[in-house]
């Protein structure tokens, strides 16, 4: 691991624990422009970690320090994202400029560095999400060709079965992606962030039959 200390933090207040992660992808030109834009004091903003396409990391921030990552954002009803969370940036141009699939040395990179955080960390697997999950209405990453698959199976996240049960109700399935987590205030970001993270084969804001399954077969995974 590198270091590359950014003065983009301050500190966490003291009555709140880390019980989040966040992941991010970069959605610039080069890990070079995104490294420096995250230490870069004018533009107030960081993560506590980046990882470059092959697996390089690098650590900008001390966990317990907050970094300045999430901005607006919103999860089971708390606004205070960055106090509680941890960050970590992964090098990808994203939609603007040419989003791929992230390559198997960083997505690796990225699955030892998230367990090591949380193994020191109280983060229930319910709270280990993207970007898009807490900001839905500004912000798509670290979108639909993150493996969360892949990392729910190594004890990163969750990843639910479709419900038996197809639910047609909208204020059922509303209420159903509250209790997940999101803020429903404009459902179709909120369905469509849901869709990023766990239904990245159809991401278009409308609850088709699969989306809906989905969504209630992790509303009853939750409990």
């Amino acid at each position: 691991m590198k270091k590359q200390p950014s003065p983009n933090f301050d500190d966490r207040p003291d009555d709140v624990a880390i019980d989040m992660l966040v992941f991010h992808y970069t959605g610039m030109q080069s890990a070079q422009a995104a490294l420096q834009r995250l230490c870069d004091p004018e533009w107030q903003v960081s993560a506590h970690y980046l990882v470059e396409e092959d697996g390089t990391i690098w650590s900008l921030v001390d966990e317990g320090k907050r970094a300045w990552h999430a901005g607006v954002a919103c999860w089971r009803g708390n606004s205070n994202i960055n106090a509680r969370s941890i960050g970590i940036e992964m090098v990808n141009p994203g939609h603007e400029f040419g989003y791929c699939a992230f390559p198997d040395a960083q997505i690796a990179a990225v699955q030892i560095l998230s367990l090591g955080i949380l193994g020191r960390h109280p983060i229930p697997a319910r709270n280990v999400v993207g970007h898009s999950d807490v900001a839905p209405t500004r912000k798509s990453d670290p979108g639909e060709f993150f493996p969360w698959a892949v990392y729910a199976e190594a004890g990163i996240g969750l990843w639910p079965a479709e419900a038996e049960h197809l639910e047609q109700d909208p204020k059922v399935l509303a209420e159903a992606l509250a209790v997940i987590g999101y803020d429903i205030t404009d459902m179709a970001a909120a369905v469509k962030a849901f869709q990023r993270h766990f239904r990245p084969s159809r991401v278009t804001g409308r609850t088709d039959a699969g989306t809906a399954r989905r969504i209630i077969g992790l509303r009853q995974l939750l409990g």
